[in-house]
């Protein structure tokens, strides 16, 4: 559905993106995720025709999208991370607006923005003026409106940004309905956690380049050793923490009180002979797991990495 080949993009002497590849299969919903400054807002404003590239190729559900802008508006719906709205319409009037853009008009046009009001849990609020809506219900109104004229993928540039934790549960169910009437959608987002519940595949995008891409368990399993040791201390603290940042597969340690976490790159080998040489050394520990994979893990292994 979205083919990105060796996209570049500068602003002045600033690299937003370097040669970015990412590839997106029909139905899937693909969760974007990187620090600020990463470019996935400018990978998705390129996609969306807002920006041009500097050179590379985008292919949207087999458009040259760079080169057929007319086109490509009628495979997307771009839901930026800051939207206008017209406070002085009606929601119904804010969706028939939008829908006269695409021809769509008349019987037809009041149908199809009744049934796109509904499907976002706003058909009750359809006479209401925009401005009355609450931050949620006009991200979602949003969200009607970049599906009035049916695209084939969706691009969402931090759809849940400042939501409030019920309305980003409404924001979730309604991606998880799309996705399974067949729609392709591509999410940006900082709330990580919801991105593994809502997204079938991910990628972390780092000064341009995407670092790693696949389904979620993919990803996962890639960077199983991203998973971050936890134990906690009983006595003879100072040992423990001496021996912990000794051995070679330590990458990064945290204390808090008697708790250590740590990220360790070594096998299960490694890692149980770093259990024996803390028990040898005197140390008392009452607790030694891996956490489970996360994106959160991988996303702050990577970065931790670009970092040194």
């Amino acid at each position: 559905m979205l083919k990105i080949n060796k996209l570049n993009k500068k602003f002045g002497k600033h690299t937003a993106l370097d040669n970015l590849d990412l590839n997106i299969k029909e139905h899937e919903i693909y969760g974007f995720v990187g620090p600020n400054g990463a470019g996935k807002t400018t990978t998705m404003k390129i996609c969306a025709g807002l920006l041009k590239a500097d050179s590379g190729e985008v292919w949207i559900d087999g458009i040259d999208a760079l080169n057929n802008n007319k086109e490509l508006k009628k495979k997307i719906g771009y839901m930026p991370d800051f939207f206008g709205v017209y406070d002085n319409l009606k929601a119904i009037e804010y969706m028939e607006f939008y829908a006269s853009i695409y021809g769509i008009n008349g019987k037809e046009a009041r149908k199809v923005c009744m049934e796109l009001l509904e499907a976002v849990q706003l058909k009750e609020h359809y006479d209401s003026y925009v401005d009355s809506l609450s931050r949620g219900m006009k991200q979602r109104l949003c969200l009607a409106r970049c599906l009035v004229h049916g695209p084939k993928l969706l691009i969402l540039d931090e759809p849940a940004s400042g939501l409030d934790p019920r309305a980003r549960v409404v924001m979730k169910d309604i991606l998880k309905r799309l996705s399974n009437e067949g729609m392709t959608i591509l999410i940006s987002s900082h709330i990580l956690p919801e991105l593994v519940q809502i997204c079938t595949h991910a990628g972390v995008i780092e000064k341009g380049r995407l670092v790693i891409s696949g389904s979620m368990e993919e990803i996962t399993s890639a960077r199983g050793n991203a998973r971050p040791i936890v134990l906690k201390m009983v006595d003879n603290q100072e040992a423990t923490i001496r021996i912990i940042k000794e051995n070679p597969y330590t990458r990064k340690i945290t204390i808090l009180d008697n708790v250590v976490t740590l990220l360790f790159s070594g096998n299960e080998e490694e890692e149980a002979s770093l259990l024996s040489s803390i028990i040898q050394g005197g140390g008392l520990i009452s607790s030694f797991t891996r956490e489970e994979s996360s994106l959160e893990t991988l996303f702050l292994q990577i970065t931790h990495e670009e970092e040194t």
